[in-house]
């Protein structure tokens, strides 16, 4: 007989037992998932290196899973003025009490619906939560569970240690089982992409690989997440919540070489819709007519020197109006000082081949069209200020996703209208977070851009406008 079909409780799951997500196995799953709450995992007696810059550290034994609200531990810590704080960790499933296997003879016709009941009672754990270093590194070191608990005592006596009983969700690694501690992270993991630079979210709750395929016509319920070159065809219904495997090809993520000051930064998952409310389009507005006014006002003395020092190198005209698509896919001239040669165009289809960068876009390091003068201006991104005049014309915002002609436009069809729902931006997401990785660059152009469009804030741009003036300044 073959399953065909499981409950649990009354609500529809698919099985989340996957050997590989994401290039990740449950453990590093469940660790990364930490690490995007800037909680670093520290198991007993791995011998690792304890990293400096997470904001606390959180101490389990060899194999355990455990995911809860830290919340209410770190206000315990706070409030108790403690330097670590022992939680006894409560997993129960009231409303998971079973399990329903739909059995089918091989012709089709149903065989039996079988009840089996979960165990009710209370699972305890063990878990330590602190944000003092020597006690992590203590933790960390070979030893026996005795001898680690000894030596965090010795650094964290009665008077400053803590405790609190607290719900969680828990499993170990080694069991082979981690059902519903996965189904819980693809419930609450909402910043999975902060850790996978591969990884975005196509839509609520739908995290996918970029090299993952889902049919247009596939029905995809979430949360769910699709791993590397998986693919969702139309006739394959995927309901959350659910992990569709890898189908090979993703690197496993290497956990001890998180960024974690990365981490430090906003970040914002993707969610919702791209419409933006009135109030929100109408001071927007207002904030980029402001902002250019003033910024035209400190930078136009030098445009004199600009233009001379253009034209004394290659001649009229000082300035270059590329064409690109604003709000609705309307064209506009997108503004700036000419930075290369008059037959720049030529030059590129013979350097064409020296690409750096992956999809529709052009870049080479030391590019041979770039003018001298136009070298400093794109160091100081002084080039981008006449940009200003097309926002106070409607063409662009101060913050927003990248202008990009048609013909770039084309290459993301399914993303195409989001980016187009608001006016491109002088600066925006991708320009202060990409990293010019090779072979990455245009799909964090994508990534960077949907992260805005879905999570446009005013915490949001002005963050960016800080970021992209430490640039400017830092050359």
């Amino acid at each position: 007989m073959i399953v065909a079909a499981e409950q649990i409780g009354e609500i529809s799951d698919l099985d989340v037992r996957v050997q590989r997500c994401f290039g990740a196995e449950a453990r590093d799953l469940h660790d990364l998932y930490w690490a995007s709450r800037r909680i670093c995992v520290i198991r007993r007696g791995v011998g690792r290196d304890v990293p400096q810059g997470p904001s606390l550290y959180l101490l389990v034994e060899p194999n355990d899973l455990v995911l809860f609200d830290p919340k209410p531990a770190l206000t315990r810590l706070r409030r108790a003025r403690a330097t670590i704080v022992r939680l006894r960790l409560r997993s129960s499933s009231p409303a998971r009490s079973f399990r329903e296997r739909v059995h089918v003879n091989r012709d089709g016709t149903l065989d039996a619906i079988r009840r089996e009941y979960a165990d009710r009672s209370i699972a305890l754990a063990r878990a330590w939560l602190t944000p003092d270093t020597g006690s992590a590194r203590a933790w960390a070191q070979p030893q026996s569970r005795s001898a680690a608990l000894s030596k965090i005592r010795q650094r964290a006596p009665k008077a400053a240690t803590a405790s609190l009983a607290i719900d969680a969700s828990f499993s170990q690694h080694d069991r082979g089982s981690n059902d519903e501690t996965m189904r819980e992270l693809v419930r609450t993991w909402h910043r999975v992409g902060s850790v996978f630079p591969d990884v975005y979210e196509l839509r609520h709750g739908v995290w996918i690989h970029r090299t993952a395929s889902i049919d247009p016509d596939a029905r995809v319920v979430p949360p769910v997440w699709i791993g590397a070159n998986a693919a969702i065809s139309s006739d394959s219904p995927v309901v959350g919540p659910a992990i569709v495997a890898d189908g090979g090809g993703a690197e496993p993520p290497d956990t001890e070489a998180i960024d974690w000051g990365a981490l430090r930064a906003p970040s914002w998952r993707l969610s919702g819709t791209a419409g933006q409310r009135m109030i929100r389009r109408t001071s927007k507005r207002v904030f980029d007519i402001v902002f250019s006014l003033c910024v035209l006002a400190v930078t136009l003395p030098f445009y004199p020197l600009i233009i001379l020092a253009i034209a004394l190198e290659d001649g009229w005209p000082p300035f270059f109006a590329h064409k690109r698509q604003s709000m609705k896919g309307k064209p506009f001239g997108c503004l700036k000082f000419r930075t290369m040669c008059k037959n720049a165009d030529k030059i590129k289809s013979e350097i064409l081949p020296s690409n750096e960068v992956t999809g529709p876009q052009f870049y080479v390091k030391n590019d041979p069209r770039v003018l001298r003068v136009g070298s400093i201006l794109r160091r100081c991104q002084i080039d981008e200020f006449p940009q200003f005049f097309n926002v106070l014309l409607g063409h662009m915002s101060v913050v927003g996703p990248r202008p990009s002609p048609d013909n770039e436009n084309q290459y993301c069809p399914a993303w195409r209208e989001m980016r187009l729902g608001l006016r491109p931006g002088v600066t925006g997401l991708w320009q202060v977070k990409r990293t010019r990785e090779p072979e990455t660059d245009f799909q964090e152009w994508i990534r960077y851009d949907l992260e805005y469009v879905q999570h446009q804030s005013w915490r949001m741009d002005i963050w960016i406008i800080i970021q992209t003036i430490k640039r400017v300044i830092g050359g």
